[in-house]
């Protein structure tokens, strides 16, 4: 009787925490509204016509209709951002109550009162945007209301789908605008203020505010993302994914946790949420991690710190991989690439610290089929999940590249051809093989499952995921086509898979496979839509930040604030601006996280680095801000990703994002090594370069994890710890230890550079610091580091000037004059006063010294590395691996 109701406790108390997490992810990701009947219909349709209308505009269907039937179906990219955003804030209204209290399975008449004025704010742009163009800048009574209804209304989208934080920034933004100028400011952060007119003609009247680019990269590319995720995980990728996670690694120390790794990282590929993907993965793996020895606390830390990372993982990188390409005007499949080996390198050191935390508390992994599998053939399987794209990806350009070279006439009937050919193979040698079924992650895992076994029953999941990156990398065709073709490949997978496989097996039921499929792809519509809510509203209240930026200069007053504080010091202005990106970044989802922390941190970064004599590729800029941004997720009191992990796990919340942001110290590392050290994110290297750097970084950061973790061979001593941490900075940086024995540069006087320039090869960059008077404290001298691509040949002067800095050679010195609008530098140099008595001239050149080869300095650092792996072996109790 008591084993009876004992058990009758635990599943009543694995429900009550099913529900919390059910919840909580709703209430971040999708709407905590759950209507029923007609209008939860209405609702669920309201959602699957976005989807339609979002698939519509990416296709060359409005194209087809206007030639075809003579009348313009064709919107352009600012009427798609109008009802994109229409649609986001109805959706909101309708999907999240505005108080606790409100109710939770019906619509109160406010809510559509809200909708209809939040849809009608933005489609009054559409209707009359004729009208609004020849105002110019005028508004009349009509806009002004429409404005301000639509600025209340993205407000009160804002505080439902995405809660205090947010709305909080965006409003200090906007009172920032409008009180500027008062006098109990500091001097040093007002500006002149703005009417209301003003205000709101750029805040919403035009795309310099709500209406800019980043809802603009969000109707156009963010939603297809997304769509296409949401239609991989209700085709049943998830599950698929953690079961061969399951069974590549289960069998290893502490497999639960080294499998949910693999399986967030995979869900990573395609999600663009880390509470989603930490719920997704989570249910299965933290129950199954607590049964083989973690803790609640570290169970969940490990869920997500794995989730969190997914977020950085390209191709979709939580949707802000195509918000860095607009803002930085780096090419998406440059993005892709310059992401990747930090991305990898953290996933391997998070299975490493996994593996680790096994051996400190003695754990084995769970039982496999009976299999002779050798040392090499675990280490392979180890390393299976952070391969297996990289191959795919080497398939797509070499495989997939050879065909297009064979079939240069290929047609698109032809490729879709070749997939449905490639899709009926795949799924018929799946349905030789059972479906996976979703398991009870509170029932006993006695066995587990065969890799390959597992592997067959969904490899034509991954051809949408190829078809991806064939149009990106192959057909060289924009983000949004690319995930547009990939989105109808997955459509047709999720309508067909179970009609397809029992046609295969001789199954009579077609029909209601048939129906079951048409199930999946209404659900997977509807879910994308109710993803992309809050990811749309934040894009669109994001612009309110990006707008009062370029309206008041805000970016320069943080500058200034954040010089101030770092009184100088390049590593203290790089450890503040991190602070202020995990802060701005809390409780806010990935892009709108990105646009906040790139539009007010990055361009610290730049202006306050270059000062110091620092200056760094705008993307590692970008993804320093953006790596920070991510860590919200799991750094307390807000990380909502611990919440989540905490509500499947029973451990306490704010010990499990401490534990998680404590597994992340080697993420939080990276962004300040790829600020000093480019060559992380493949910046100007050969393919074989980019596979050393990667080996070396993957060693480097797995010896700065066991030095975190304290146990490496055996526990470590202090010293060896320190030694780790010694010898994993010398293989990431050793061209600090370089800098300290050779200068990096030679000093030429900037009266020398127009010959310099001259003779500099074409496509290298020539260094240069400028200085002048400052404009704002004319008495005192500012200087700068500038790097200028000197790309045409020809004499110094012209090639400086094609480079956008405009030179006269006097007697004993260069001046520099001031640049043109809209050339490379002309922003760069608005902190000098050209009209000042003192001229701004170009004080030094700095050319690269020939020096002896950093990696000299391996040597020393593996030899201690040596030192430190024989101390260890004396005392080693248990095998390393």
């Amino acid at each position: 009787m008591n084993e009876v109701s004992t058990k009758a406790d635990v599943q009543a108390e694995t429900a009550r925490k099913n529900i919390d997490v059910d919840d909580l992810v709703a209430s971040v990701d999708s709407g905590a509204r759950d209507v029923p009947g007609t209008i939860g219909k209405f609702i669920a349709a309201l959602a699957f016509v976005w989807s339609v209308f979002q698939l519509y505009i990416a296709s060359g269907v409005p194209f087809w209709v206007t030639q075809t039937f003579g009348f313009n179906a064709v919107f352009n990219n600012s009427e798609a951002r109008f009802v994109h955003l229409a649609f986001a804030m109805a959706l909101a209204t309708f999907a999240y109550p505005l108080f606790k209290s409100s109710p939770r399975h019906k619509i109160p008449v406010y809510d559509w009162v809200l909708a209809i004025l939040a849809a009608s704010s933005c489609l009054y742009l559409l209707v009359f945007k004729d009208d609004i163009a020849s105002r110019a800048g005028l508004p009349t009574t009509g806009d002004l209301v429409f404005s301000t209804i639509g600025m209340i209304t993205i407000a009160l989208s804002v505080y439902r789908s995405l809660g205090l934080p947010m709305l909080i920034v965006a409003g200090v933004f906007v009172l920032y605008v409008f009180f500027g100028h008062a006098s109990w400011l500091p001097n040093a952060i007002q500006w002149k203020g703005a009417s209301f007119g003003k205000a709101m003609w750029h805040y919403w009247m035009q795309t310099e505010g709500v209406f800019g680019v980043a809802l603009g990269v969000s109707a156009t590319m963010i939603f297809l993302f997304v769509l296409f995720g949401a239609l991989l995980e209700k085709a049943g990728a998830g599950n698929y994914f953690i079961k061969l996670a399951f069974a590549l690694l289960g069998h290893l120390r502490g497999g639960p946790a080294k499998a949910a790794v693999v399986a967030s990282a995979m869900s990573g590929l395609y999600s663009g949420s880390s509470i989603a993907n930490t719920v997704t993965t989570g249910t299965f793996t933290i129950p199954l991690m607590k049964r083989t020895g973690f803790s609640p606390e570290k169970a969940g830390a490990v869920e997500v710190a794995s989730s969190t990372n997914g977020q950085l993982t390209p191709p979709v990188m939580g949707a802000a991989a195509f918000l860095i390409s607009e803002f930085t005007g780096i090419s998406y499949t440059d993005i892709i690439r310059h992401a990747l080996v930090p991305a990898l390198i953290s996933y391997i050191a998070l299975v490493y610290i996994v593996h680790l935390e096994a051996l400190k508390l003695g754990l084995k992994g769970l039982e496999k089929p009976p299999a002779r599998v050798s040392a090499m053939q675990k280490m392979i399987g180890v390393l299976t999940g952070f391969i297996a794209m990289a191959v795919l990806g080497m398939l797509v350009y070499y495989v997939l590249g050879w065909v297009k070279v064979a079939f240069p006439d290929m047609t698109l009937w032809m490729a879709i051809a070749l997939f449905l050919a490639g899709y009926l193979l795949l799924a018929g040698y799946a349905a030789r093989h059972p479906d996976l079924e979703m398991d009870d992650p509170d029932a006993p895992l006695l066995v587990l499952p065969r890799p390959g076994e597992v592997a067959v029953t969904g490899l034509y999941f991954l051809l949408p995921i190829v078809i991806l990156l064939w149009c990106i990398l192959i057909e060289r065709l924009s983000p949004a086509l690319s995930a547009f073709w990939a989105t109808c490949a997955m459509i047709t997978i999720v309508l067909t898979q179970h009609t397809v496989k029992n046609l295969f097996r001789g199954v009579g039921d077609v029909a209601g496979a048939l129906r079951q499929g048409v199930r999946d792809f209404v659900d997977g519509m509807i879910a994308g839509a109710r993803n992309m809510i809050p990811i749309g509203v934040a894009t669109g209240v994001a612009g309110i930040i990006i707008g009062t930026v370029s309206l008041t200069g805000a970016h320069q007053v943080i500058g200034e604030f954040i010089e101030l504080l770092s009184g100088g010091s390049l590593m203290l202005m790089l450890f503040l601006v991190a602070i202020m990106s995990l802060i701005l970044g809390m409780g806010l989802p990935t892009t709108a996280n990105y646009i906040v922390v790139s539009s007010l941190m990055a361009p610290v970064i730049v202006t306050v680095g270059a000062q110091s004599g620092l200056v760094v590729p705008l993307i590692a800029v970008h993804m320093f801000v953006f790596y920070f941004g991510i860590l919200a997720d799991d750094t307390p009191p807000v990380g909502l990703a611990a919440f989540a992990a905490a509500a499947i796990s029973g451990g306490d919340p704010i010990k499990t994002g401490l534990q998680g942001f404590a597994y992340d110290i080697r993420t939080a590392l990276l962004p300040f090594l790829f600020i000093f050290n480019t060559e992380l994110l493949l910046i100007d290297v050969t393919i074989w370069k980019a596979i050393f750097v990667f080996c070396v970084g993957v060693i480097a950061m797995m010896l700065f994890a066991a030095a975190t973790q304290g146990y490496f061979f055996a526990r470590s001593r202090i010293w060896e710890s320190v030694a780790l941490v010694l010898v994993a900075f010398t293989l990431f940086r050793p061209g600090f230890w370089l800098d300290m024995v050779q200068p990096p540069y030679d000093h030429r006087p900037g009266s020398e550079v127009v010959q310099l320039a001259a003779d500099q090869p074409v496509g290298q960059p020539l260094r240069m610091i400028v200085s002048g008077p400052d404009f704002d404290r004319p008495d005192e001298m500012s200087q700068i580091t500038v790097m200028a691509d000197l790309e045409a040949e020809g004499d110094g002067v012209t090639r400086l000037g094609q480079a956008g800095l405009p030179v006269v050679e006097e007697a004993d010195r260069t001046v520099l004059e001031e640049p043109f609008a809209g050339t490379p530098f002309f922003t760069t140099f608005q902190m000098f006063d050209f009209y000042a008595d003192e001229p701004v001239v170009i004080e030094t050149v700095e050319l690269e010294a020939e020096r002896i080869p950093k990696e000299v300095f391996y040597i020393p650092a593996l030899l201690l590395l040596g030192f430190v792996i024989v101390m260890q072996r004396r005392r080693q109790t248990q095998p390393a691996f």
